[in-house]
């Protein structure tokens, strides 16, 4: 399993101080906290794409380039990629090139976004979100799958004889997680191509949660990619700790007050209790975050949101280090515990290069076999 934090990329002010970071410190500050993932133990960086204020991550595979460029371990992702705004041929050239830089350190989670206006800016009619992930992922796989793509739809100019490049590293592509809150529509989108689904987590209650995980599974298992508990669920999540739950709910109450996503809204008690948001002791994580797979099953990615609302970059350094020392070993313990056997391992590109390998001999030998049988006369 695998463990790491999610960054939006937010410019918030500190509430604490006023103090605002510029865009520059912003952008610096994520680069830090991605080393300090590598530093601390933990397995994930991802970043999300947003192209309007308060957020200041409009290029993810630039921000995770660098990363790659001073880290040799972790995972890198995405939180979101726009799927419905970003042209496929440039999601496949981009995250292929990324791929590269980073020695198949890469997979990316495709999204919708959370901004309407987001749309119009790229050309979008927003009423078209679910067709526009649909069709555009269907043209993405093709680019990294194919060598030489002939494509005609219905929201980009066709395509004659395409190649993207570069090809993706050892001809396998990145591992592809659908994020979704609340679309059923991209649960099914995940499970019809055996891909991941990564249940965001963060703003809907528990059943919410449950509801759309369960279909995922459910239509994995229908198209045959395995048994309902081998699908590759992956969950985001937010925390706050300190050494006891009153100096946590203490120092992190301003800034859930004036968080640009929640802030001015249900209190932080209520959040709380209605979402996976835990403001605690290590302990109370730990408690929270096994919890989840009472409703979820086995899973495969936990991401924990850690640096937004204008928390310092400092106190983000020290939840990584809590997350890295106390947290993590522990649910490493105890979700491998409690594993059902026949579970998988979160994928790789070590993990996918297998694979494929694996099923290029097996398509092999039945070809021969096939060829052998045709070969005997009929008596």
């Amino acid at each position: 399993m695998q463990f790491g934090v999610f960054s939006v990329g937010d410019i918030t002010a500190d509430p604490t101080t006023g103090r605002v970071p510029t865009e520059h410190e912003r952008i610096k500050a994520m680069v830090t906290i991605a080393q300090k993932v590598e530093e601390v133990g933990l397995d994930v960086f991802a970043a999300g794409e947003h192209h309007n204020p308060p957020f200041v991550n409009s290029s993810p595979t630039t921000l995770l380039a660098t990363i790659a460029a001073t880290t040799e371990r972790i995972q890198l992702s995405t939180a979101t990629t726009l799927i419905t705004t970003n042209d496929p041929v440039k999601i496949a050239e981009d995250f292929a090139m990324l791929q590269h830089l980073a020695d198949g350190r890469v997979d990316l989670t495709l999204g919708r976004g959370n901004t309407g206006p987001v749309y119009p800016w790229f050309g979008k009619d927003i009423r078209q979100g679910i067709n526009l992930a649909i069709e555009n992922y269907a043209l993405l796989r093709r680019l990294w799958t194919e060598d030489v793509v002939d494509w005609k739809g219905h929201f980009r100019t066709p395509l004659q004889g395409f190649t993207a490049t570069p090809r993706p590293l050892d001809g396998v592509a990145p591992f592809v997680w659908h994020g979704s809150i609340r679309s059923p529509e991209i649960a099914e989108q995940a499970a019809y191509y055996g891909d991941g689904f990564f249940a965001n987590h963060i703003f809907w209650p528990a059943s919410h949660t449950k509801q759309m995980v369960e279909l995922y599974r459910s239509r994995f298992e229908h198209h045959g990619h395995g048994r309902a508990d081998q699908a590759i669920v992956g969950l985001g999540g937010q925390v706050f700790m300190a050494k006891n739950s009153q100096d946590a709910k203490r120092a992190f109450r301003p800034y859930f007050d004036e968080a640009p996503v929640y802030g001015h809204g249900p209190s932080m008690e209520d959040f709380t209790s209605q979402t996976p948001l835990t403001v605690g002791s290590p302990q109370e994580v730990i408690d929270r975050t096994l919890g989840f797979r009472e409703y979820v099953g086995d899973y495969q990615r936990q991401l924990f949101l850690i640096d937004h609302a204008g928390l310092p970059l400092q106190t983000v350094l020290q939840q990584l280090d809590i997350l890295g020392e106390e947290v993590v070993p522990v649910l490493r313990r105890e979700f491998a515990s409690r594993r059902a056997a026949g579970v998988p391992d979160a994928p790789t590109h070590a993990s996918l290069v297998a694979a494929a390998a694996a099923s290029a001999a097996t398509s092999s030998v039945t070809s021969s076999v096939t060829a052998d049988a045709a070969s005997v006369p009929s008596l």
